[in-house]
């Protein structure tokens, strides 16, 4: 395999950060990393250059850093509850959706939270509770309790349930052989 050094002239996630020379294959350079202005060719005056440029970096990455990690320590420590449409056996009408939750994150407060930070292999579909992985670097990592609860007020859960109960009633009635109307009318 062969690799090419550059020296990188911003940060590129997953890469480096202003300043750092760094291999890669020459595909990712030729199409992504040069186009863009993200790197050039490295010489010893072009990395003297960018020495103090890299330091504020560096600066402002510890800050970040360090707001990353008073959040994930809050984020550790919190539920978040989502009302969602089911029927009567706790299926959802609509699936929970990464961007939802982290939508819902930002709304209670943690503003840094974006939609890739939060990892969710495929959507939830039952009302139940939840551990749901928030990744914002790889070594800051925290779980969210959620909770997928019904829209529908407890009251309302119960009529159904009585519904289900008469139904019941009636379908024993028309397999007694019984008319099904008159054995409503009897019950």
């Amino acid at each position: 395999m062969k690799q090419i050094e550059l020296l990188l002239l911003d940060n590129v996630a997953n890469l480096g950060i202003v300043g750092d020379v760094v291999k890669v294959k020459p595909g990712y350079a030729r199409n992504y990393l040069l186009p863009f202005g993200l790197a050039t060719t490295p010489s010893a005056a072009a990395i003297k250059r960018l020495a103090a440029r890299r330091a504020e970096v560096a600066a402002e990455m510890a800050v970040i850093r360090k707001q990353h990690e008073s959040l994930i320590d809050k984020i550790n420590a919190f539920e978040l509850t989502l009302q969602r449409s089911a029927n009567e056996q706790g299926v959802l009408y609509g699936g929970v959706t990464q961007h939802e939750i982290a939508e819902a994150l930002r709304e209670a407060g943690f503003d840094m939270i974006e939609d890739r930070h939060v990892r969710v292999g495929d959507q939830m579909k039952r009302l139940d509770s939840y551990q749901i992985p928030v990744v914002i670097d790889k070594e800051l990592k925290a779980e969210v309790k959620l909770w997928l609860v019904s829209d529908k007020p407890a009251e309302d859960l119960g009529a159904e349930a009585e519904a289900e109960v008469e139904g019941e009633l009636v379908e024993e009635g028309a397999a007694a052989g019984g008319d099904p109307i008159t054995a409503e009318i009897d019950e």
